[in-house]
């Protein structure tokens, strides 16, 4: 296994926060799952805000000893969903998959959520090759007022 292909998950660090950044302001990366990018302060301010909830479980992954991106869980309501947000350098790699399996093994809350935008068909592989099961079409208008057309999956 040469070493771009080694995964490993760990704590966020706050000297991830800046790389994270920069992945959410990616413009691609943000048509495809129908994001409005936060600005600068309100990214950070998101983030800390999550820190600060108890609920909220994040890890950072690592490919080839580099920041990749994230992945991570939270309640929205009753329900307790999935994340994850990989650079796009790492796209197309199978790491999202690897990362999101590997989180699975300390998330143990079940049923579990995850919300693809339907135009993100590399999401729905990522997270029916971990298990989830699609659901329902939901939709949500996100802050520049665009309705963004998304799937519901389920692990039991």
């Amino acid at each position: 296994m040469d070493a771009s292909s080694e995964l490993r998950l760990r704590e966020v660090q706050d000297a991830d926060l800046e790389t994270f950044f920069a992945f959410h302001s990616d413009p691609e990366a943000n048509r495809m799952v129908g994001f409005v990018a936060r600005p600068r302060a309100s990214f950070f301010e998101h983030w800390a805000k999550a820190s600060a909830d108890p609920a909220v479980r994040r890890r950072s992954i690592l490919s080839g000893g580099r920041l990749a991106g994230y992945v991570g869980s939270f309640n929205r309501g009753d329900d307790r969903e999935v994340c994850y947000w990989l650079g796009r350098e790492f796209w197309g790699k199978g790491l999202a998959t690897r990362a999101l399996v590997e989180f699975l093994k300390g998330e143990r809350s079940r049923p579990l959520y995850a919300r693809v935008a339907d135009r993100n068909p590399a999401s729905v592989r990522v997270v029916e090759k971990a298990g989830f099961s699609r659901v329902r079409p939901d939709r949500y208008v996100n802050e520049a007022g665009e309705a963004i057309d998304e799937f519901v999956f389920r692990l039991k």
